[in-house]
């Protein structure tokens, strides 16, 4: 069975990575690099984990956070389905069982907001995972006057945690956010979709969604 090490390891796989995250520079777009896919690989793995799944669901779920974004080295619209269609060819490519090929490519294809449905347990923790990496580093635009929407919301994001409860049944991103760059009123103009949508992927693992804003509970 392959593992997440190796796909970290596999060059092919780094080159996408590397090659998309520059298509997205190009286009404007916030940090999508080893950075970004690393972070939503452990946090797949830590929702994953803390819900008890079993080791191979988890690692599934690791791999298909770290390939999600590959997509983007072919265009930004329909990323995730192009991505699940690169990434069926390598994974094929390298010997991966057509059951595990079925369930990364499903959650990779279905990322997107635009398009996205928590189909299994993986693409739900995938799409949590995605959908929560909010942080002031991934904008690399460092001319403050020249922002856009996007870049003061994420800019603003001082602290990003997302935790499930000792119970688990509830999954929360807390932020705090610096609202002399952003109004929370900005987050929810950029964000609403994606929150909506981090809703409907905790309930798939029988958890609900919290936002909360400076301390305050918004979701």
């Amino acid at each position: 069975m392959i593992t997440y090490s190796e796909i970290k390891k596999n060059r092919q796989i780094k080159t996408y990575i590397q090659k998309a995250d520059e298509s997205l520079i190009a286009l404007g777009y916030t940090e999508h690099s080893f950075a970004h896919v690393g972070i939503v690989a452990e946090m797949a793995k830590y929702i994953l984990t803390t819900m008890g799944y079993p080791d191979r669901t988890i690692e599934l779920a690791q791999i298909a956070g770290y390939m999600h974004d590959i997509g983007n080295v072919i265009n930004r619209v329909d990323h995730a389905q192009s991505g699940a269609v690169m990434a069926f060819r390598i994974l094929d490519k390298i010997g991966v069982d057509a059951n595990e090929i079925a369930t990364i490519i499903s959650a990779i294809g279905n990322h997107d907001e635009s398009t996205a449905v928590p189909v299994n347990e993986v693409a739900a923790a995938l799409i949590l995972a995605d959908k929560t990496d909010v942080r002031y580093t991934r904008v690399r635009n460092r001319d403050l006057a020249s922002f856009d929407i996007h870049d003061r919301v994420n800019y603003a994001v001082k602290e990003s945690k997302t935790i499930i409860n000792e119970e688990k049944t509830k999954i929360s991103l807390n932020l705090t956010v610096d609202t002399e760059f952003s109004s929370v009123m900005d987050y929810f103009e950029i964000f609403l979709e994606r929150m909506i949508l981090c809703k409907k992927a905790a309930e798939k693992l029988n958890l609900r969604f919290q936002l909360v804003i400076n301390g305050q509970k918004l979701l």
